[in-house]
């Protein structure tokens, strides 16, 4: 790999991983104005997801962990592959529905993570890395490949979980809805006809 390569390599790491790092922080210990672990856990439930210490220890893993590896280049597919996962399940959970735009709650900040993952998890981190320092030769374009479809799996699978929460909640809102309906217009009812 060629100087200028692994310089680009180096800058892209540690401004995609050193960033994502920083995001996942704002959840876990509420740094940089972030919504710490209460917040976070609180959302979680609210969007269905069951074990909700699970799916937190998954993003935390994935942001933070995922972040740092690729930052400093160890056990690089690894890190990317987390990257990845956590940006699959942020796009078609959080941001999808948006569109697009970031500005209006989109999915472009989440799908550029994500593209970055691939490519650093299918070329490898470059010369100017603690993988190289420690001589650290791992398969990266198959060890990523294998991880980023297990992300995927799992990700499918929480999307499915939560969707099932979110319609069971939307049912339950929709009854308690018509109940107090129903009440309010006995109510009225009541007061037309004494």
């Amino acid at each position: 790999m060629t100087v200028t390569m692994s310089i680009a390599l180096l800058i892209l790491r540690l401004v995609v991983g050193l960033t994502l790092a920083v995001h996942g922080t704002q959840k876990l210990f509420g740094w940089f104005a972030g919504p710490g672990l209460t917040r976070l856990m609180q959302g979680f439930e609210k969007q269905g997801f069951k074990p909700v210490w699970l799916w937190i220890s998954f993003v935390i893993l994935g942001e933070v962990g995922g972040g740092l590896s690729v930052a400093l280049g160890f056990l690089t597919p690894l890190g990317a592959a987390g990257i990845f996962g956590v940006m699959f399940m942020a796009t078609f959970k959080s941001h999808w529905k948006n569109g697009f735009i970031v500005s209006k709650g989109g999915y472009e900040y989440t799908l550029v993570l994500m593209t970055v993952s691939i490519t650093l998890g299918l070329i490898g981190p470059g010369n100017y890395s603690l993988d190289a320092l420690f001589g650290i030769v791992l398969p990266e374009a198959l060890l990523f490949g294998v991880l980023a479809v297990a992300a995927l799996l799992v990700d499918i699978i929480g999307l499915y979980i939560s969707r099932l929460a979110a319609v069971a909640s939307s049912r339950e809102d929709v009854q308690s809805t018509l109940t107090k309906q129903s009440a309010s217009e006995r109510e009225r009812q009541g007061v037309r006809n004494p």
